[in-house]
C-alpha cells in the first residue's frame, strides 16, 4: 500500500509538471489555459484553501482539489498536448528535482487572502 502511495504522488508531480507545460502549449485551448494556471498556482501555494492545521479537513482538501483540478485540466486538453507536455515533464523532473517557482502565482494567492480576510474583518465590524 505504501509503495502505491507515492506512485500515486509521482504522478501527482509528474502531472502538476505536466500542467506547467501544457499552460504554455501553443496548441492548448485558453480555457484549458486558465484551468491549468489555477491548478498548478494552486499547486504550487504555500498558501491552502483549508489549512493544514485543521485536522482531517487541512489534508482533504490537497487530496481532493488537486486531483479533480488535474482531472479536468487534462479533460480539456487535447490527447497529443498531453503526450507532448508529459514527455517534457518527466524529462524536466529526471534533470531539476525542485519543482518550478511562480511567483505571479504566489502572490495572487497572498492577496486573495488577504482580499478575503478584510472582507470578512469588514463585515464582521459592520
Amino acid at each position: 500500500m505504501w509503495q502505491r502511495l507515492k506512485q500515486w504522488a509521482r504522478l501527482l508531480k509528474r502531472d502538476v509538471a505536466t500542467l506547467w507545460f501544457a499552460g504554455r502549449h501553443p496548441q492548448t485551448p485558453w480555457s484549458a489555459k486558465v484551468v491549468a494556471a489555477l491548478v498548478v498556482a494552486y499547486a504550487f501555494s504555500p498558501i491552502d484553501l483549508i489549512p493544514d492545521f485543521i485536522p482531517v479537513l487541512g489534508l482533504l482538501d490537497d487530496i481532493i482539489l488537486l486531483p479533480a483540478g488535474i482531472w479536468l485540466t487534462l479533460k480539456l486538453l487535447p490527447e497529443p498536448v498531453i503526450a507532448e507536455c508529459r514527455q517534457q515533464a518527466q524529462l524536466w523532473l529526471d534533470t531539476h528535482r525542485p519543482k518550478p517557482q511562480n511567483y505571479l502565482a504566489a502572490a495572487i494567492f497572498v492577496a486573495l487572502w488577504i482580499l478575503a480576510t478584510w472582507l470578512i474583518w469588514r463585515w464582521l465590524t459592520h
